[in-house]
């Protein structure tokens, strides 16, 4: 396992080194964008409002509070379920040029395949730390899209050493979560044939 210190916006040869199991600290630009920008991108046939190509989107839902200037300031941006964008990932990836994703959880085969395909990355973010990512957004530079609510919106946020991130699928489409689920399946199975020869 390695930690790697990586800044927006990323080239193939960021993401080419990293490895399923390593730790990431990002900085540069991070955007939020969970389903409905998703949606709008993929079946809506939309041009994303922001420029994603070598950036990090987040699937997070952030509280935000806006000041008396107009500025927003992130109070607490925990992550959401990866899981919920599997089907439209792929195809996210390919219209926007998104190098490294952040969320929770680990994603399938369909996006597994889209990263070793276009040398892209999924990062997970520890649940239960939405105040401490909080802490490392130094600004708020603008919302996208902001018409689908706040938690749906397109947060453009300007991050210092964003993480830990840990990679769960990797440019070559190694799959952190599904190789230990077929791990632990392998292993249940073999505990359970020698509890048989036991018991037997």
């Amino acid at each position: 396992m390695n930690t790697w210190h990586l800044s927006t916006p990323l080239g193939e040869g960021d993401t080419a080194k990293l490895n399923t199991g390593d730790l990431v600290y990002l900085s540069g630009t991070l955007v939020t964008g969970r389903d409905e920008v998703h949606h709008r991108v993929v079946r809506g046939k939309l041009v994303s409002p922001v420029d994603l190509a070598g950036k990090a989107i987040f699937h997070a839902g952030p509280i935000m509070r806006q000041d008396q200037s107009g500025l927003y300031r992130v109070i607490s941006i925990g992550p959401t379920t990866s899981m919920r964008m599997e089907q439209c990932e792929a195809e996210f990836l390919r219209a926007t040029g998104v190098r490294l994703m952040v969320g929770k959880g680990g994603m399938g085969g369909k996006t597994a395949e889209a990263c070793r395909s276009l040398g892209a990355v999924h990062t997970v973010f520890p649940g239960g730390c939405a105040v401490l990512a909080a802490d490392k957004v130094e600004a708020v530079e603008g919302v996208a899209w902001l018409d689908l609510g706040m938690p749906e919106a397109m947060w453009i946020m300007r991050v210092r050493n964003f993480g830990p991130l840990i990679v769960s699928i990797d440019v070559r489409g190694n799959n952190l979560f599904e190789d230990r689920r077929r791990l632990f399946t392998r292993r249940k199975e073999e505990a359970l044939k020698e509890l048989e020869t036991f018991t037997g």
